[in-house]
Parts: C-alpha cells; structure tokens; sequence
C-alpha cells in the first residue's frame, strides 16, 4: 500500500516542475519595455518614430537603460553593440544622429557631433549594468565614455562647470550656449559615487544654480536652449526660445536625484496647475502651442508631483500603439525615476 508520504512528495515535485515551466509574472515596467521594444527596437538600435525613423546617441542611452531595469541582457548587449559598431567615434564619444541608408553601418552616420546627453546615458546605463549583471567590462567602458565627457565637453566658464551640449557648435568666444536637459542629475550623481571625481559635484551645483538663474518670461520656466555670457543669460539668438521637448525632463531629473526644493520646482508646478497645459510655450512672447503636452511630459508632471510629495503610489501610463518615441521614452523614464526612489 502506497503511502501518503509518498503522494505528498510526488505532489510536491510536480508543483516545482510546474513553477519551473511558468516563468514569475512581468512587472508593470517589464510590461512598458516589452511594448517599447514591439514598437521603437530593431535589431540593436532605437527608432525614433516622431523623427523619420532616425538614430541617436540619446535613444540608444535611453533604451539600455531601460534594459538593465526590465533585466533583458541579451537586448542591452545588442544595443551596445550597435552603439560601438555604428555611433561610437575614436574619442570614445558617439555621433549623434544616424538616417537609415541602405549600408546599415557608419556611412549612415548624417551629423558626427555628438550630443552630451548621450554620452551621459550610456555611461550611466553601462554602470547600472555593472552592478546588475556584475560585468567589469561595462565599467571599463563607461569610465573611458566618461574620461573622454571630462576631456571635451565640461569646462569651466563665467564663474560655472558646465556641460557643452556638443564638441562643436556651441562654445564660441564670447558666449556658451547649453541645455540645462543635459545636466541628467541622477545620472550624474552616480558618476560621483563610482568616480570620486569631484568635477560630477561641481557639475550638479552648477545645474542646480542655472535653475535658478536661467529664468524666462512670465511663467518663469527654463528654456531648451540658453545663451551664457558675461552678462545675464538670455535666449535671444538661441537655438530655441521654447520651453518644451527639452526642458519637460528638467524637474524629472530634479527630483529622480532626490532633491524636492519647492523654490526650483514652483515655475514648473504653477505651469501645471493650468486647465489646458501646452505642449510647448516661447518664452521671449509667452506664446503657447495651441496643442497639449503629450502624454508622456504629462507623466513627468505626474511622478514629479508626487515624488515632490512623498505620495506612496504612483501609476505611469502605458506604452501603447499610439505612443511615438519620445513620449514613450519620457513615460519610461519616469517610471524608472518612481523605481530609483521605492526599490
């Protein structure tokens, strides 16, 4: 007579082979990057879809880090991979924009300056990497990105560290023009943590300070572009005079760094108290876009507010069909942001 013992373990072995056949279920992040990969990941590079299917450094360094956290290695390798082989120059930084051509490779490259953003992302996700999937050589990587950053794009002007949005273009005699997006402070303060360096402190002071000082219009909101000088910066000349698809990551960056200061975050909260929030505002006429923030800088406002407010919950929207790259790309990063700050 068989033993109920014997019934015992042979249930309990076929609910281990069960377990092992039946993966643990996706987080709601891992759900956003299966959808992000469905929509914008081909074969190692991110496709910017609201911009005629190009590349870029900024893409690429978004995209792995979106990676690391959903825990898909094999897609962070290809990423890398494609990143060295096809927008990495000789100095360790990266070509900003690539255009789909029929070669598929670096004679596709159409604009060889970089764009600092980029570098800081990939730098950043390679050592998330590191500490994920415990793999020296994205340190290694990373640190060479970084020396190269130090080397070309910090320099020390009127009285500040700042970052130069690109090796060319920007720093003129007289003046600097940056793009406070750029200064991505908790990536930053990860670099101090594994660097020791303190020109990445120096860095995040002068951001900090540019908040404050490089105020526009009535709504008193940073601008995508700046102009530096001797005298009092202005936007005048600038690339652009908006508020808008740079400058909605700027109080993302704040409080993913940990920092709620209420005096740097108000032009941004009183922006977003208005019943019909513009996608964009010209800051030299206050002009608003006729058309509303998009989904995806409306998830910015959402997990800044409540991270600004120690809120126990926040729900980031879905990646769906109808989200093109950057709205994607912003709903993702402020889910990471909610992540870095309840893991």
């Amino acid at each position: 007579m068989v033993s109920i013992r014997f019934y015992l373990g042979l249930f309990s072995i076929c609910m281990v082979l069960f377990a092992s056949c039946n993966p643990p279920p996706q987080s709601a992040f891992q759900k956003s990057w299966s959808s992000y990969v469905e929509r914008f990941y081909q074969s190692g590079r991110i496709v910017d879809t609201g911009n005629n299917n190009i590349s870029h450094s900024e893409g690429q360094g978004y995209g792995m880090l979106f990676a690391v956290e959903a825990d898909d290695q094999e897609r962070f390798d290809e990423m890398w991979d494609w990143t060295k082989r096809v927008l990495m120059r000789p100095d360790n930084l990266f070509s900003w924009q690539y255009t789909p051509c029929d070669a598929n490779n670096r004679k596709c490259i159409t604009d060889k300056n970089n764009a600092s953003d980029g570098e800081i992302l990939i730098a950043w996700a390679l050592l998330r990497a590191t500490k994920k999937w415990k793999e020296k050589e994205y340190q290694k990587a990373a640190n060479k990105i970084l020396v190269a950053f130090q080397e070309k794009l910090v320099i020390e002007r009127f009285g500040a560290a700042l970052i130069i949005p690109g090796e060319y273009g920007f720093n003129k005699d007289a003046t600097t023009q940056i793009n406070l997006s750029y200064w991505v402070f908790p990536a930053l303060k990860a670099f101090d943590g594994y660097f020791k360096n303190p020109v990445w402190n120096k860095l995040i002071e002068s951001g900090l300070t540019l908040m404050e000082t490089t105020r526009f219009g009535s709504t008193q909101l940073n601008p995508d572009w700046t102009i530096l000088s001797d005298s009092s910066p202005s936007i005048q000349g600038a690339v652009s005079s908006d508020y808008g698809f740079n400058a909605c990551r700027i109080p993302l960056h704040l409080v993913w760094m940990g920092t709620t200061d209420t005096k740097l975050l108000a032009p941004y909260l009183a922006f977003w108290s208005q019943s019909f929030i513009p996608a964009t505002i010209n800051l030299l006429n206050d002009n608003p876009a006729e058309y509303s923030y998009s989904v995806g800088m409306q998830s910015i406002h959402d997990v800044t507010m409540a991270l600004a407010t120690n809120k126990t919950e926040f729900l980031a929207p879905i990646v769906d069909s109808q989200s093109d790259y950057f709205s994607a790309s912003l709903i993702m990063l402020s889910h990471l942001a909610w992540l870095d700050n309840h893991q």
